[in-house]
């Protein structure tokens, strides 16, 4: 690949955005699977989980020592603790292992797919299959990694549901709120008519029957929004249309389908010549 030195690159190709962008990402940290960090509700779900489970008391010191640039052993293990965190997956077996070598009582996030390779099957693997949702963005399909307990593999619902509905909380939280409005039947929108046109139903509305606007009047009064993707005022008789079609698409999206038999659709080859 060409080395890129600002005295040998012409000036009009050091000027251009992708260049500046390339020169700059070369000094970003890189980020990997290691830098996941947990959202909070997931965390606290696994931790109220592991209390119930392992019957750990309020007393016992929930240590959380993995943090960019951290040394998990330099971590205080003193007295009555527990690790429960999300550790770097790409020394995983390594730090089981030195936990169990120095009597660290730990709960550890793992990946699911390579679960029981992890430390080659040494520890005490928990099955959870969560998709968690972690503060990068990455997705990833989550377990756990022991060394208490008594079973060598527990598959655990109870602990998959709650971490799905910590993940869910948390994403439904990143989204903005779209307020949902009621518009009168003279109103429509691509989205409004969008469930016509699903069951389909036609619809044909005239130029001369349809007024294109952003917005209502009282919704610019009220808080400056308009209709989504705008729309249009229709007349009186096209909002009638509108309305027979409405109808029309409940009552087919309503309606049981049924299927012909074997023998309806011999009858039907022998009315059509095709028999």
């Amino acid at each position: 690949m060409r080395q890129k030195i600002n005295a040998h690159v012409p000036k009009a190709e050091r000027e251009a955005p992708e260049y500046y962008a390339e020169f700059v990402q070369k000094f970003e940290a890189k980020r990997t699977t290691d830098d996941c960090m947990t959202p909070e509700p997931v965390y606290q779900a696994v931790l109220d989980w592991a209390r119930a489970e392992y019957n750990i008391g309020p007393e016992t010191r929930i240590v959380r020592p993995f943090w960019p640039g951290a040394d998990y052993r330099a971590e205080d293990y003193s007295g009555d603790c527990m690790v429960i965190d999300n550790p770097p997956f790409s020394i995983l077996s390594e730090i089981c292992r030195w936990y169990q070598e120095h009597g660290v009582r730990f709960l550890l996030f793992a990946p699911t797919l390579t679960l029981f390779s992890t430390a080659r099957g040494e520890m005490n693997y928990i099955v959870c299959a969560a998709t968690v949702t972690y503060e990068n963005g990455a997705k990833v399909n989550t377990s756990f990694i022991t060394n208490m307990g008594e079973w060598k593999i527990h598959c655990a619902p109870e602990l998959q549901a709650a971490i799905k509905a910590a993940d869910d909380a948390v994403q439904q939280a990143g989204k903005p709120e779209i307020p949902k409005y009621d518009y009168p039947p003279n109103v429509c929108s691509a989205a409004l008519l969008q469930y016509i046109s699903r069951h389909g139903v036609e619809l044909k509305i005239r130029a001369q029957d349809a007024c294109f606007i952003r917005a209502l009047d009282a919704q610019k009064q009220a808080d400056g929004r308009g209709i989504y993707g705008a729309g249009f005022l229709l007349s009186d008789s096209a909002t009638a249309e509108k309305a027979e079609a409405e109808k029309a698409a409940a009552e087919k999206a309503n309606a049981r389908a049924w299927k012909l038999a074997d023998r309806e659709r011999g009858i039907i080859a022998k009315l059509s010549g095709r028999n």
